[in-house]
């Protein structure tokens, strides 16, 4: 579609909402005068407002789309360019609704993390049902997804309440997997094809947690919570894992710690000697995760196990004992049905789960599934098994307490986080809505320093393979340098 931008040049957003409204059209940026099919955005300051509008034209009809703000609420320039780009993104869902576009489930959001403006809203002291009502009218969010987010909500808060300032959470990236599903798009690699780069990695890898715990000490940080993702780190050998857990005892004071995950999310990576080398060491979460208990849609996926296997893996880790255990499902596979995911949804609910997490499927750019142009449910489906989550969840005793959302999601919906009440992970509340500091080691780690206060957070992103990564590891850890600095020109603000 064309697009011609009066006024501003906000790219980034006018394409978050381009693809929340058309996620097949392609943004073509126009010169001169307006022609053809194309949607004209103009943003305008006047005395007392600034307005953003759009103008649709599809042949010889047009829409129109208006959003604006009292310029008293342009406090600052970082404030203001957020409400202006939000300006110019309602402007144009408002003409696509009026064009004839059915409602999405979450308005005019396109973010990842539609929690922290409902956040924002109770933190300023609104009661409940005030930030709710604003929330619905500002984004024009569904009633339901609204009610979803005020859940989550809750639980940020008392995670907020609970962290002290200095206060991170670690992040290991562990680039391995036994081969790669089709779905994915996670900067992983196939041991099949790489198993003689794991070695190197690992040596790479105990440089940086080094360098990471060297800025940890030297800024009286805290360490609250560890996560240990990737790829798969179950896949690594029981020496490897016992090498990696052993580094992490060793390099930080971890007496303040209040979990420790690992995600073994593949259950033909899962061992009883593993297991009790992760248990040694303190680790007191695991993810088992089927994505789906029909052999013929793992097949599909590229998965080279059973659901036999995920129960058998799951067995093996209640046999070991002292793990919460989270299993991940994902509503859309290509092959999946709503029955097959009601089934699914059963079948893991009979396993008793402390936590489950409900994926929405993304086609992402670099996954099979996307290349290959797989058929997958429709959205209409999607949202069925979705609903039927949501309730079969909620009548299990399972409450959301962390949501967010992706690009290229069926539907666009969502991923929601279900826990059993007190087996909520901090972790994955801080990383998805920005509670505080992430700090991340490993190929294609995103350290994420946070501020919380108002201001840009600042990211330190790792090289995303593993050969780039152990080329790179002398920049990685001088890098790390960035910690210390923004710490202290937090602490000069505080």
């Amino acid at each position: 579609m064309k697009l011609y931008l009066f006024g501003h040049d906000y790219k980034y957003a006018v394409e978050q909402m381009l693809l929340t409204l058309y996620p097949q059209e392609r943004p073509e940026y126009g010169a001169g005068k307006p022609e053809g099919d194309r949607m004209e955005l103009r943003l305008s300051r006047g005395e007392r407002r600034v307005t953003g509008s759009c103008t649709l034209v599809r042949g010889e009809r047009r829409w129109y789309g208006r959003a604006s703000a009292d310029n008293g609420e342009l406090t600052d320039t970082l404030t203001a360019d957020r409400i202006c780009q939000r300006l110019v993104k309602n402007a144009m869902y408002r003409a696509a609704l009026h064009a004839g576009h059915s409602r999405p489930a979450w308005g005019a959001l396109t973010g990842v993390r539609p929690g922290k403006l409902l956040c924002a809203l109770l933190e300023q002291g609104m009661a409940e049902d005030e930030a709710l009502r604003s929330f619905i009218a500002e984004y024009d969010v569904s009633t339901e997804r609204a009610a979803l987010c005020l859940d989550t909500s809750r639980h940020t808060l008392r995670a907020i309440r609970s962290l002290q300032s200095g206060d991170v959470c670690l992040y290991v990236g562990i680039p391995f997997c036994p081969t790669r599903c089709a779905y994915c798009s996670f900067v992983s690699q196939s041991v099949e094809k790489s198993m003689q780069l794991i070695e190197p990695f690992m040596d790479a890898l105990m440089r940086e947690i080094d360098a990471v715990a060297a800025q940890v000490r030297a800024r009286g940080l805290r360490v609250v919570s560890i996560y240990m993702g990737g790829g798969t780190p179950t896949t690594l050998s029981p020496q490897q894992l016992e090498r990696l857990c052993t580094k992490l005892e060793e390099a930080y004071d971890l007496s303040a710690l209040r979990e420790y995950t690992v995600e073994a999310g593949r259950p033909d990576t899962v061992t009883a000697e593993k297991l009790r080398v992760l248990r040694r060491h303190g680790v007191d979460r695991v993810s088992v995760n089927p994505q789906t208990m029909s052999d013929k849609v793992l097949e599909t996926i590229g998965r080279r196990h059973t659901a036999a296997d995920i129960v058998s893996a799951l067995a093996l880790v209640r046999e070991i004992g002292g793990f919460a255990v989270n299993m991940d499902l994902i509503a859309g596979l290509p092959g999946d049905t709503v029955e097959g995911f009601a089934d699914t949804l059963e079948r893991v609910l009979a396993l008793e789960p402390e936590n489950i997490t409900v994926h929405t499927l993304s086609l992402k750019k670099g996954s099979r599934l996307t290349l290959e142009g797989t058929s997958i449910p429709t959205a209409a489906e999607v949202s069925h098994m979705l609903d039927l989550a949501g309730e079969r969840l909620r009548g299990a005793g399972y409450g959301p307490y962390y949501l967010y959302r992706q690009k290229f999601m069926s539907g666009g919906f969502e991923n929601v986080g279900w826990a059993r009440p007190g087996r909520e992970n901090l972790y994955n509340i801080c990383i998805m809505e920005e509670l505080c500091s992430i700090l991340a080691m490993g190929a294609g780690g995103s350290t994420k320093l946070i501020v919380r206060d108002g201001g840009r957070n600042i990211r330190l992103m790792a090289p995303k393979y593993p050969l780039e990564y152990i080329e790179s590891i002398e920049r990685c850890c001088a890098e790390k340098q960035k910690i210390s600095e923004f710490f202290l020109s937090k602490s000069g603000r505080e």
